[in-house]
């Protein structure tokens, strides 16, 4: 197929915006270039709502049911191997630090009913990677290291790592405060995983080079608390496959 100029795919919202979703029933709802959805986002309640203030914050509230996510993010829509180098990027706070999974990267599951456990859990010093294909930062107060972010992956020719001990990053979340979580993976599968502006990881072979990805940042409840965090924008970068 021809090419053109428009080879590359750039996905940026900003949170400027007059999206006030609040709460809501419905499955999902758009969000500009990225859409809002999961189980929490179903409950009448929680829900993602922009805030008042410099920059533009967009705040997601989980259910308040355990593993109930609400999430921002794309379709599975990002093939790796036709389409990398991708990037997913994001800014964002945790409100407090208790009672919480949070989840930011790519997977390759991603559904309007998506709860935080079909992705990822962790307990004490062991990760559960439910999705096929990951790769991204998870926070969970369940952890040893339980305000540390972590960076985690599966599927690809390298085995997905469990233990997190070996996937500390020796940056704590503090409360109210910003971190800038960045994924990037090579067309051959090699993850690479950044927190401030410092790689804190390198996977060769992380994912297939096969599987579509979508880009997911999720909040998750570990109780029955709601899991609010804030993000201040949110990017994501692909190549354009002409094979198609």
């Amino acid at each position: 197929m021809s090419e053109s100029g428009t080879g590359k795919i750039h996905l940026f919202n900003d949170f400027c915006g007059v999206e006030l979703l609040g709460s809501a029933t419905t499955d999902t709802q758009a969000l500009g270039d990225f859409f809002a959805g999961g189980e929490g986002f179903e409950d009448a309640g929680p829900g993602v709502a922009n805030l008042a203030g410099v920059n533009g914050t967009l705040r997601l509230t989980g259910g308040a049911t355990d593993a109930d996510m609400t999430f921002i993010g794309t379709a599975v829509c990002f093939d790796v191997g036709l389409q990398g180098t991708l990037v997913a990027e994001t800014r964002v706070s945790l409100v407090d630090l208790d009672t919480k999974v949070v989840y930011f990267g790519f997977t390759s599951v991603l559904t309007i009913d998506e709860q935080m456990d079909d992705l990822a859990d962790a307990n004490t010093t062991t990760m559960t990677l439910t999705a096929g294909q990951l790769a991204g930062f998870i926070y969970a107060d369940t952890l040893t290291s339980d305000e540390e972010w972590h960076f985690i992956h599966n599927g690809g020719a390298t085995t997905g790592q469990t233990d997190s001990t070996q996937l500390t990053t020796g940056v704590d979340a503090i409360a109210g405060e910003f971190d800038v979580l960045r994924v990037e993976i090579d067309n051959n599968g090699t993850a690479r995983f950044y927190v401030n502006g410092d790689i804190k990881g390198t996977v060769v072979g992380a994912v297939s080079t096969t599987v579509d990805l979508a880009v997911c940042l999720g909040a998750g409840a570990n109780s029955a608390n709601s899991c609010i965090i804030d993000a201040d924008y949110l990017l994501v970068k692909a190549n354009r496959d002409w094979t198609r």
